[in-house]
């Protein structure tokens, strides 16, 4: 079996060509954006792992750190400092002191996708970075995927059939390794749409809460 990579690509990774390309566009618009593949965020001695899909182009490509700069990022660190995962003051850029606290955040999908959209090969290129990041935490009790991508790719990174585990808002499956927990994703789209409340939301996190104590 071969090692695993890295739990970040290289900087300037071309292993997605579409990616690399808007990764280049972006960087030519806004030479002081971040523009690379995201890094993880958080404590290398978690208990909890968050997935979320990609980064948005204006928020984690832009500042360089996980939902960060974008609505998503605003009710997610939100309900992170509710529940005790962090502390700080979250104010939207990655030298606003924030830290999280028994919690990192990473993404599926490394690099900012067109539409906020990654194809299925971006995805699957991806994954092992996703393999990397959860084999490195060594006390990690708990992942929480945010919409269906996300839960998908953490199962196929652990080797767990997707008909044993399907998703759903609040769901939790015993995996090998963890407990697999799924949300709806805190987009704007979700929100706005009434798909996912703030009060959803928070109750997810109790749950995890309540299973970490």
């Amino acid at each position: 079996m071969s090692a695993l990579p890295s739990p970040l690509p290289e900087a300037d990774c071309r292993i997605c060509p579409r990616l690399a390309a808007y990764r280049d566009d972006n960087r030519a618009a806004e030479p002081g954006w971040f523009n690379a593949p995201v890094p993880c965020f958080g404590d290398p001695q978690a208990e909890l792992l968050i997935v979320g899909l990609a980064p948005g182009v204006t928020g984690a490509n832009r500042t360089g750190r996980p939902f960060t700069g974008d609505w998503a990022g605003d009710l997610l660190y939100q309900t992170l400092a509710k529940f005790g995962f962090s502390e700080g003051v979250y104010d939207k850029h990655i030298d606003d002191g924030l830290r999280l606290r028994n919690c990192m955040i990473t993404n599926a999908v490394r690099c900012v996708p067109p539409q906020n959209k990654p194809v299925g090969a971006e995805i699957n290129n991806c994954r092992p970075f996703l393999a990397a990041r959860l084999a490195g935490l060594p006390k990690l009790k708990i992942v929480l995927s945010l919409g269906k991508i996300s839960h998908d790719s953490v199962l196929r990174a652990t080797g767990v059939k997707l008909k044993d585990a399907p998703f759903g808002h609040a769901t939790a499956y015993q995996l090998p390794d963890f407990t697999l927990v799924s949300s709806y994703h805190c987009s704007r789209y979700n929100t706005n749409t009434g798909r996912l409340t703030e009060e959803m939301f928070e109750n997810v996190f109790a749950d995890i809460r309540a299973r970490l104590s």
